[in-house]
């Protein structure tokens, strides 16, 4: 916890989140009833359009490997992993067959929201490559996996199963220099998911900045 304490004083104290990982929620289709969906338990199906107006289904790639990664360019912690350590994940697993959605969750009246087309614009620019990137500026798929913070992270099996969900990997700081010796938690998880191993680590801390939910303070 030491280790976050420079970074909090640094940043606006209110996107920053060190909460444990919670369960993620599993809604109906009014999202009016809510039950606990766990690591190990089918993952809440959703569709959404993505920032080139195209429809997707998270049912549709059922038989893959899917990532959900909650992301928000206006947040510092967002900006560190995209300094090259997101990309080079997208490119190595989207290489391997495994499906990548960037999710972001940020409600129109934040002033971290971006347009479709300017966040489209970002990842370009970032070099990211993600499958897709998912338009969520009502919260429901966020709240409906009672995700946190940017980044946020989930990897789904081809059984449909969430398999992990948490942290992208041990250091939670929004420091460039500590990638290189945190131990990266999708990575490894993707890397025994695809060798047919269970994975070592099913859930982890969250780290990074709250997700800017439309019913926020």
């Amino acid at each position: 916890m030491n280790d976050q304490v420079p970074v909090v004083r640094q940043l606006n104290r209110r996107h920053f989140s060190g909460a444990l990982v919670a369960a993620p929620w599993l809604a109906s289709a009014a999202f009016s009833a809510r039950a606990a969906a766990a690591v190990g338990q089918a993952a809440p199906d959703f569709s959404a359009v993505d920032t080139s107006g195209k429809t997707r289904n998270l049912s549709d790639y059922k038989g893959k490997l899917v990532v959900l990664e909650w992301t928000n360019p206006g947040c510092p912690f967002v900006r560190k992993h995209y300094s090259g350590n997101m990309q080079s994940l997208q490119k190595e697993f989207t290489a391997r067959g495994v499906v990548w959605l960037a999710v972001n969750s940020t409600e129109t009246g934040s002033g971290d929201y971006l347009t479709p087309a300017r966040l489209a614009g970002w990842m370009t620019e970032k070099q990211g490559q993600p499958s897709a990137t998912l338009m969520d500026e009502s919260g429901k798929i966020g709240q409906l996996y009672s995700a946190k913070t940017t980044p946020h992270m989930y990897i789904i099996s081809p059984q449909g199963q969430l398999v992990y969900a948490g942290g992208i990997d041990s250091i939670p700081s929004a420091r460039v220099d500590d990638i290189k010796t945190a131990t990266n938690y999708v990575r490894q998880g993707l890397t025994e998911a695809l060798g047919g191993k269970p994975l070592s680590v099913a859930s982890s801390r969250a780290y990074g900045c709250s997700v800017k939910y439309k019913d926020a303070a």
